[in-house]
C-alpha cells in the first residue's frame, strides 16, 4: 500500500515544492479509540480537525488518510479559494426548508469565508493573495451571459459583490484575445494549496490530532472507521473522501468523480506578464460552456486547468485518469489562443485529480446524531473556499451548537443517488460532450448555444 515519496512530489507543480516533505506518517495497525474519527486528510477533513481541536483541546481526534495529507483534490487543484458554491441562489431558496434569507445568508457565508480562509493561511505562513476573480467575454453569446448573471443577481437577489466591465475596464486587469467585456467579484484569492493543506497538517498534529496515513478505510458504520489492518472506533464518524468516495462500501452512487486536467508554464518573463495584466494575481476564467480556470503563480508561472477528461465506468480513480494527453493538448491551445504571447513558454508540469459531484450538483454538509455519522463534501471542484465552511459547520453540529453556521440550507441536504451504470457512463460523458459541442455551436452560430439550454437541468444548472 502507498507510494513513493517521488510519486507524492511528482502529482502537481505544487506537490514539486521542495519545502515540503512527503515522508508518510505511520500506518493504522491496530484499533484506537477516539471521540472524533475523520476519514480523509484533505481540505475537509485538516479544517474540521482544525476547528474541533480549537474548541476543545481535550478531544480525541484521528484522522485517518489512504494516501498521504493532501495527495488528492485539496493538493493538486487550481489554487483558487472563491466564494463559489456549486448551487445557484435559486436552487438553494428552493431546497426543502431553505428561503430566500437561507441563499442569501449561504452567499455571505461563502464570502466570509475567504477571509476565513486568508486569516489561517497568514497565520500558517502561506501566501494568500486576494485578488479576486475576471471571468471574460469573448463572443456575443457569452458576452449575453454575463450580462444576464449580474442582472439577476443585482435585481433578483440585490448583490453587490459583481461588476459588469467592458472591454477597456477588463484590460485593465486581464487583456485576452477578443475580449468584450467580463464580470469581476472581489471574492476570490490565489493560493498554493498543497503548502496550505501540509501547513494545516502539522497545526493539527501541533495541537494533538493523530494523523495516520496510508490506510484506507474500506467502510464506515457507526462508531468504526474500517481498514484492512485497524480500526478507528469513536462516537462520531465524519466522511470527508470527496472524489475517492465511491471506494468506500455501499457509497459508489453517492457522488461521482469527475477528473479536472491543469498546466503550469515555466515562470513568465516580467514583459509577458505586461501583456497579459493579472497585476494583483487576479484569477480568471471565460463564460464558455466547458469550465476552463487560471491563476498566476508567486512565482510568476501561469497555471490553467479545465475540464474534458471523461468519466470512467464505475466512478473508478486512477493514478493514469490523472493524465490525458489529449486535454492537456486542448488545454494548451486554449491558452495560447487566450493569450499568444505565451506560444514558445514551456510547459513544465502537467496533472489532474478526481473532484466530487452529487447527483443534483449540490454540496452538502450533515450530522445524523442517531448514527454519529457525520459528512461534507460534493463541491464540484469548489471546495478550498467551501470546505473551511465545512469544516466550521461539522464543529457545531458535533460539537450541538445551534448557530448561523448550522441554519444554512446545505446543512443536511440528502442528494438523490447517481443512476447505476452503465447510465451513469453514457449520461455524463454524453454531457462533457454536450458542452463541448454547444461551445463549438456557438462559435459558429454565434448565438447562445440551444444543446446546453437542453442539457443545463441535468447538470445542475450549469
Amino acid at each position: 500500500m502507498g507510494r513513493a515519496l517521488t510519486a507524492y512530489a511528482g502529482l502537481s507543480l505544487w506537490h514539486a515544492d521542495p519545502r515540503l516533505s512527503w515522508t508518510p506518517r505511520p500506518r493504522l495497525d491496530t484499533t484506537l479509540d477516539a471521540d472524533v474519527a475523520i476519514v480523509g486528510a484533505g481540505f475537509t477533513g485538516l479544517w474540521a480537525a482544525y476547528y474541533l481541536v480549537e474548541a476543545d483541546p481535550t478531544l480525541r481526534i484521528v484522522v485517518v488518510e489512504a494516501e498521504v495529507a493532501g495527495f488528492g483534490a485539496s493538493g493538486r487543484n487550481g489554487g483558487w479559494c472563491s466564494a463559489l458554491f456549486p448551487t445557484s441562489h435559486d436552487a438553494l431558496a428552493a431546497l426543502p426548508g431553505s428561503s430566500r434569507e437561507k441563499a442569501t445568508a449561504q452567499h455571505e457565508a461563502m464570502r466570509a469565508t475567504v477571509d476565513e480562509v486568508g486569516r489561517v493561511a497568514d497565520r500558517l505562513g502561506v501566501p494568500f493573495a486576494k485578488g479576486g476573480t475576471i471571468v471574460i467575454a469573448r463572443s456575443a453569446p457569452q458576452l449575453r451571459r454575463a450580462r444576464e448573471e449580474v442582472d439577476h443577481a443585482t435585481r433578483t437577489w440585490g448583490r453587490d459583490d459583481l461588476s459588469l466591465l467592458d472591454a477597456a475596464a477588463t484590460a485593465e486587469i486581464l487583456r485576452a484575445t477578443r475580449t468584450r467585456g467580463s464580470v469581476y467579484t472581489p471574492d476570490c484569492a490565489a493560493i498554493h494549496p498543497a503548502l496550505l493543506v501540509r501547513r494545516l497538517a502539522e497545526e493539527v498534529e501541533r495541537r494533538g490530532v493523530r494523523i495516520v496515513e496510508q490506510s484506507r478505510v474500506t467502510r464506515i458504520e457507526p462508531g468504526r472507521a474500517v481498514t484492512p489492518d485497524g480500526v478507528v472506533r469513536a462516537e462520531v464518524v465524519v466522511r470527508a473522501t470527496e472524489g475517492y468516495t465511491p471506494s468506500l462500501a455501499g457509497q459508489r452512487r453517492a457522488v461521482i468523480p469527475v477528473y479536472s486536467l491543469v498546466l503550469a508554464t515555466e515562470p513568465l518573463p516580467a514583459s509577458t506578464w505586461a501583456e497579459i495584466g493579472l497585476a494583483r494575481r487576479e484569477t480568471f476564467s471565460d463564460y464558455r460552456h466547458l469550465l476552463i480556470y487560471g491563476q498566476r503563480t508567486d512565482d510568476d508561472r501561469l497555471v490553467f486547468g479545465g475540464r474534458g477528461a471523461p468519466y470512467h465506468f464505475a466512478s473508478r480513480t486512477k493514478p493514469e485518469y490523472d493524465r490525458e494527453p489529449r486535454v492537456f493538448n486542448g488545454l494548451r491551445r486554449t491558452l495560447v489562443d487566450l493569450f499568444p504571447s505565451v506560444a514558445d513558454a514551456r510547459i513544465t508540469h502537467t496533472w489532474g485529480g478526481a473532484l466530487g459531484i452529487a447527483r443534483d450538483w449540490c454540496a452538502s454538509v450533515g450530522l445524523d446524531q442517531a448514527t454519529g455519522l457525520a459528512w461534507a463534501g460534493g463541491y464540484v471542484g469548489d471546495g478550498v473556499g467551501t470546505t473551511n465552511l465545512a469544516g466550521r459547520t461539522l464543529r457545531d453540529l458535533i460539537l450541538r451548537r445551534d448557530s448561523d453556521l448550522t441554519r444554512l440550507p446545505w446543512v443536511g441536504h440528502r442528494s438523490k443517488k447517481w443512476e447505476p451504470e452503465p447510465l451513469r457512463w453514457l449520461g455524463i460523458n454524453a454531457g462533457l460532450r454536450a458542452m463541448t459541442f454547444a461551445d463549438a455551436e456557438e462559435r459558429l452560430t454565434r448565438r447562445p448555444s440551444l444543446v446546453a439550454k437542453a442539457m443545463a437541468p441535468l447538470l445542475g444548472g450549469h
